[in-house]
């Protein structure tokens, strides 16, 4: 059996796929986080199988997720449909559930967050409810796990029943509708009421193709619908004024509103941190604050106890290679190669986990949507839109899902756009270097310094914006309203982010420290070389020296350090470690700052083009990355030479 959710953003509905499937995607509080469909079987029930659709208001598509809804549930029609609805806006949500009731296919409507409502006094009469509609309505709590056992119930008695049809008043728009729903009904492929609400509201000669019907067929429609035009205007109102018309009397007959309280709250909040003038100023000190906690005052003593914990592990595992007889080469592959390269990047794993427990905060309690909301207007100063502050978010853990959440974007220049300035937010595996070499060269001022290359990165992304901007589509977000994070879901995205982190480590990094060390101890006839300066790794690094020594770092092993790092930017310092670099010898304050702001700004990991390649094509992701890089060079010769001259 399967089953395919459908609901608007916001409405929980991840929230209730991964209670039923044990699975653990993302929750978020701002529409996106759900671009592709996923899928997993019920727990307890391996014969029901769960289709997680993306958030959406409409059937009729403008955007993508809406795009990839509706195609599946026509093109692969579930054998149930469970509509999510948030019991505290049924309006909205009762809207989505009439359009899936035209698609003929067995529904429930779950009216999640029942707790919400009732705490606040509210009340849903789901007897008359299911009665009107045709269709059971099931009260249900996902966060607290209350009315699942019902709902699974109902899914199964609800699989191979005929699909309800929702029966209108009476009024001229509803006689009209039938009418054409009879004439294509015994024609079409698409569900009847669908058809008829695809003709009634579209092109009639476009509509009656796509349907299947003959030229006098097309005809009857087309007297039928120019009647609903005589009668009520343009269609698509009417057929629209016809639903919110049903929805406002069953929502008056059947639910009991709470009495605002968190609505209220949430309005009082707002009116300070989405304040005109302070809002935008509360958001940068807040994830300055995020940044400080994160590198200095918890994240930095984290870090020094991680690496005294793998400084010792590697030290014992040395002596005891030693102690077996263990022979040089692969001594060093094991404890230079292996443990060090691995070990350098795994310390940073408390920095990655304590950033993304805060972002997670955030995001759980409702402001990183107020944060979309406030930051739309500057967005599009710069041709974007609040809806590539998702993206952009994103970019600072990992510009992967970074780039593939641009699929929520509409227009094809604005996710063009973002797509480009994404990977100068600097992910999470940017920060080992940004670290490693500020903890070198600058010890009292690396938390600033790297505060510093978060902003420059956001500057660059801004830049780049205004030169090639246009005017961005429109927007619109709902703000959810203000929630106690869970700690369930914060949890969760920790252990996510930390997971991820730690299998890059033991996977990409483990084979880059490997793959390090074979060209740092072969030489190009593949002999075992004591000297690296004889290697493989030194012959790519001298080769690149001549390129990079204008920016200040000619070093052959810090440019071979970059050239890895396009496998994964964790590659830069596992490089630096197997190769031995003494940072704060081979680096001048003044080259630290100029290789800081090269590794900030040049091209992404090779994981992050094949993302680009796939949202863009080969030839736009090559000319991303070639503008990436060519960006990246300039600015760290720019302050390489002008610092030079000024010093």
């Amino acid at each position: 059996m399967t089953v395919a959710l459908a609901g608007n953003p916001n409405c929980g509905k991840t929230t209730l796929f991964n209670l039923l499937t044990g699975s653990r995607q993302h929750v978020g509080n701002f529409p996106g986080v759900t671009v592709e469909r996923k899928s997993g079987l019920v727990k307890g029930f391996n014969d029901i199988a769960v289709i997680d659709l993306p958030g959406i208001y409409s059937l009729y598509p403008y955007s993508p997720e809406e795009v990839t809804a509706r195609d599946y549930l026509l093109g692969e029609h579930p054998d149930v449909i469970l509509n999510v609805i948030d019991a505290g806006a049924p309006e909205r949500g009762l809207y989505l559930t009439l359009q899936l009731a035209e698609l003929g296919i067995p529904m429930i409507a779950a009216f999640n967050m029942m707790d919400e409502l009732t705490a606040e006094g509210g009340s849903v009469n789901f007897e008359l409810m299911s009665a009107r509609l045709g269709i059971p309505c099931i009260p249900i709590s996902a966060s607290k796990n209350e009315g699942i056992d019902c709902l699974l119930k109902t899914v199964r008695n609800t699989s191979g029943k005929n699909p309800a049809k929702i029966c209108y008043p009476k009024s001229a728009a509803a006689v009209i509708l039938e009418e054409i729903e009879n004439i294509v009904s015994p024609k079409t492929l698409l569900p009847p009421r669908y058809a008829a609400v695809l003709l009634a509201e579209g092109n009639v000669s476009e509509a009656a193709h796509a349907v299947g019907l003959t030229k006098s067929e097309a005809e009857q429609v087309r007297i039928f619908r120019d009647d609903m035009e005589l009668l009520c205007g343009d269609c698509a109102e009417a057929v629209a004024d016809m639903r919110y018309g049903f929805i406002e009397r069953i929502c008056t007959e059947f639910i009991v509103k709470g009495k605002g309280k968190e609505k209220r709250r949430s309005e009082r909040i707002d009116d300070l941190l989405t304040h005109r003038v302070w809002g935008i100023p509360i958001f940068i000190s807040i994830m300055l604050l995020i940044f400080l906690l994160t590198f200095s005052v918890i994240g930095a003593p984290l870090k020094e106890l991680t690496e005294q914990f793998f400084g010792f592990g590697i030290d014992a595992l040395s002596k005891l290679l030693e102690e077996t007889g263990t022979v040089p080469w692969l001594k060093s592959l094991i404890t230079d190669g292996i443990c060090a390269g691995v070990g350098s990047v795994l310390s940073f794993l408390p920095t990655i986990t304590m950033l993304f427990f805060f972002l997670s905060l955030l995001e759980d309690s409702g402001y990183m949507s107020r944060a979309a909301f406030m930051l739309d207007a500057p967005l599009r100063s710069i041709g974007l839109s609040g809806r590539s502050f998702v993206p952009l978010l994103l970019g600072f853990g990992c510009s992967v899902p970074a780039i593939m959440s641009t699929k929520t974007i509409p227009d094809k220049r604005t996710r063009w756009l973002t797509i480009l300035i994404t990977p100068f937010m600097s992910c999470g595996a940017r920060l080992p270097v940004y670290a490693v070499v500020t903890a070198a060269v600058f010890p009292k001022h690396g938390g600033a310094i790297i505060v510093g290359l978060y902003l420059l990165g956001i500057g660059a992304a801004a830049l780049t914006g205004f030169i090639m901007k246009k005017d961005a589509g429109g927007f619109i977000m709902e703000l959810p309203p203000y929630r106690m994070p869970s700690p369930r879901s914060v949890l969760l995205l920790m252990w996510e982010k930390a997971k991820d982190f730690a299998v890059r480590a033991f996977t990409v990094i483990l084979l880059s420290s490997v793959l390090i060390w074979l060209l740092e101890s072969f030489d190009v006839r593949f002999k075992l070389v004591s000297d690296s300066g004889e290697s493989i790794l030194a012959t790519l690094g001298m080769f690149a020296a001549p390129i990079f020594a204008p920016l200040g770092f000619g070093d052959w092993r810090i440019c071979a350090a970059l050239i890895t790092g396009v496998t994964a930017k964790e590659s830069v310092v596992s490089t630096l470690s197997v190769l031995g670099v003494n940072m704060s010898e081979k680096f001048t304050p003044l080259s630290a700052i100029s290789f800081l702001v090269f590794s900030l700004l040049y091209m992404p990991c090779t994981a992050a083009f094949a993302a680009m390649k796939k949202e863009l094509g080969l030839k736009q992701a090559i000319l991303a990355v070639g503008y990436e890089t060519a960006v990246a060079y300039a600015a760290a010769l720019a302050v390489f030479q002008i610092g030079k001259l000024l010093c």
